[in-house]
């Protein structure tokens, strides 16, 4: 008599190993720390380190997203959490320093105003995740969570650097109107259909033509003489970048070489994003 042997099932590498990579991920977390400390900063009052915070946590988010990829340890834990950390980075902590900032004195238009800010910086991350693979890596569809916050965190920044104070001392409700114009727009891009640039094909590593190189050094005396000016200006020229190319390419039709069947792709992405 003759028994079968017992077969022996085999187990997929994805669940023998269930470890996660550090680097990128205490990264990720260096990240979050920085927007908690922007919350503390803001509501000591001390609104200059709470904005250089968020910065800070850009900074990181940055600096992870190149290290795993560059490493190839990519993983969708890390994609879940670096998404987390965002939303408390780039999402509650410029909410509440615009609210503490120059919108308290709006009263429930203000706090709402701060709401709607984190509420739309949430539905864009999860936008961004259920689109991940349908999207093209050269553009984001809507502004960026990041660059929102970078937005936020600049203009204070300048603000405080020209006028030395925060508009609510400085007694100018002209100003503190232009903080709930300013909350509505990036909330109101990052879940727009615009299209911005992703960089992540950006090639630095590479030969370039000798005018990048002069226009890269140009571009860093800029920043070592005016920051605050300089981080504003790129901050914001990117947030216009968005609704700018919308306009050209209405204006000027599809882009010269570009398919018909390319261009209805694009059209039908934006419009279901």
């Amino acid at each position: 008599m003759t028994t079968e042997p017992k077969r022996i099932r085999e187990v997929p590498k994805s669940q023998a190993r269930r470890g996660v990579y550090v680097l990128p991920n205490l990264l990720t977390t260096a990240g979050l720390l920085s927007g908690i400390y922007s919350l503390v900063a803001c509501l000591r009052g001390d609104f200059f380190v709470s904005a250089l915070a968020i910065i800070a946590a850009n900074v990181f988010d940055i600096f992870d997203g190149r290290v795993a990829r560059v490493t190839k340890t990519e993983t969708e834990f890390g994609s879940q959490y670096d998404s987390l950390a965002d939303l408390v980075a780039f999402g509650v902590a410029p909410g509440i320093l615009m609210f503490r900032f120059g919108l308290e004195p709006w009263g429930t238009l203000g706090w709402t105003a701060a709401g709607l800010y984190v509420i739309c910086g949430a539905l864009r991350l999860a936008r961004f995740n259920v689109q991940r693979d349908d999207v093209g890596k050269r553009n984001f569809v809507g502004l960026p969570i990041p660059a929102a916050a970078e937005v936020i965190a600049t203009s204070v920044l300048l603000y405080l650097y020209v006028f030395g104070t925060s508009p609510e001392l400085a007694g100018a409700p002209g100003r503190r109107f232009g903080w709930l114009l300013l909350t509505y727009a990036a909330a109101v891009l990052m879940v727009s259909g615009f299209r911005y640039f992703s960089f992540k094909e950006l090639d630095l590593g590479s030969r370039q033509p000798f005018s990048v190189l002069l226009a890269a050094i140009l571009l860093l005396m800029v920043f070592l003489a005016e920051p605050q000016f300089f981080l504003f200006v790129a901050a914001v020229s990117y947030a216009a970048s968005g609704p700018v190319r919308s306009i050209l390419s209405r204006v000027g039709g599809p882009p010269a070489g570009k398919s018909d069947l390319t261009a209805q792709q694009d059209s039908s992405s934006v419009s279901q994003s």
